[in-house]
């Protein structure tokens, strides 16, 4: 995990950002959006650390599950209700800040990745953290 280095003054509020990346619409955007926040690396109530890897935490890689429990706060972002993302963090004992983007307004099958629905999922998400 890499230091804050936002404008936020935000030290010790370490955000780290997973995503589902599933195969469809929904999962493309999810990649989208926890790429374009961490690039953004500011959030409400801290700045994002980084994206971290989803599936090297369902691997068991020991450094990534270690680097997810020492950040401040996960936030996991799933496209479907099946919720892959929070499911796999959980289980490997990460609590998390859980957003769906079915509970959001995005319909499975029917959101295209573009970046009018990236830019508004990521408002909708900054304003519930």
């Amino acid at each position: 995990m890499s230091n804050c280095k936002c404008s936020c003054s935000c030290s010790s509020s370490k955000q780290m950002v997973y995503a589902c990346s599933g195969a469809s619409d929904v999962g493309e955007l999810t990649d989208k959006i926890a790429r374009r926040m961490a690039k953004a690396n500011n959030t409400p109530g801290g700045c994002i650390s980084g994206m971290g890897c989803l599936a090297g935490i369902g691997a068991d890689l020991s450094g990534m599950v270690e680097s997810a429990k020492l950040a401040n706060q996960i936030i996991a972002i799933d496209g479907c209700s099946v919720s892959c993302a929070k499911k796999l963090l959980e289980a490997k004992g990460i609590k998390t800040k859980s957003f769906n983007l079915k509970d959001l307004g995005f319909e499975k099958g029917k959101t295209p990745c573009n970046d009018y629905n990236i830019e508004k999922a990521i408002k909708l998400i900054m304003e519930k953290l």
